[in-house]
């Protein structure tokens, strides 16, 4: 199992794929977690910031299949935080900037979860995001969810810090909360989930957690 990056560069080589994601996010987020507010559209969940220059990590199975994701979406543009949860960074201020992304959408397919341990597709996916930020120059991650994830990614060395007060939203408490990725976070989430390290596979190559070419720079 790797983890894939996929932007507007190379997503014509994963459109089965993609495909996949969407149809597990109906699964999960409509089917399972009852979000009211999302839509499905053919048994796949779409929303407004699934846009061109979004990123996705996804860590795919030996047999090609979808085993868990995230999205990252670029702060200068429209994000969940700035268009829909501004409010939720009534105490600090969130960020924007070319080396700020939000982090959203995080999810492990079902056949791939494990009971009564952490779960390995979660794990990759994990160190794979602070990877891919170590690698192309972001500083920090914003991002906006469930409030238990606090106490969750903390045990990760992650260091979450609260924009605000959590709130109540159709029955769930959520907050928003900004990421300093760091060198220790990502020894953390390996040492957490039995990783020795994380390869990232981006358009048929290895990134082996070297500082990516001026030119190559996702962020620029």
């Amino acid at each position: 199992m790797r983890v894939h990056v996929i932007d507007e560069r190379n997503r014509y080589l994963y459109v089965e794929q993609l495909d996949e994601h969407h149809r597990l996010r109906d699964q999960i987020y409509i089917g399972e977690k009852k979000w009211q507010a999302l839509k499905s559209t053919d048994g796949r969940e779409y929303d407004q910031f699934d846009l061109p220059d979004a990123i996705y990590l996804l860590a795919l199975a030996d047999n090609g299949s979808v085993a868990g994701g995230t999205r990252l979406l670029r702060s200068t543009g429209p994000t969940l935080l700035s268009e829909v949860f501004p409010h939720l960074a009534d105490v600090r201020p969130f960020q924007r900037g070319p080396d700020i992304l939000e982090w959203t959408r995080f999810f492990v397919a079902p056949r791939y979860r494990e009971e009564h341990r952490l779960c390995r597709a979660g794990g990759l996916v994990s160190a794979a995001m602070i990877e891919f930020c170590l690698t192309t120059g972001v500083r920090q991650l914003n991002a906006v969810g469930e409030t238990y994830w606090m106490p969750r990614i903390s045990t990760l060395g992650w260091r979450p810090r609260p924009l605000g007060l959590p709130i109540e939203h159709e029955g769930l408490s959520i907050c928003a909360w900004t990421i300093e990725p760091s060198e220790s976070a990502l020894r953390s989430t390996l040492r957490a989930y039995d990783l020795e390290k994380i390869d990232l596979i981006w358009e048929q190559r290895t990134v082996r957690h070297a500082p990516a070419k001026p030119n190559e720079r996702l962020l620029m």
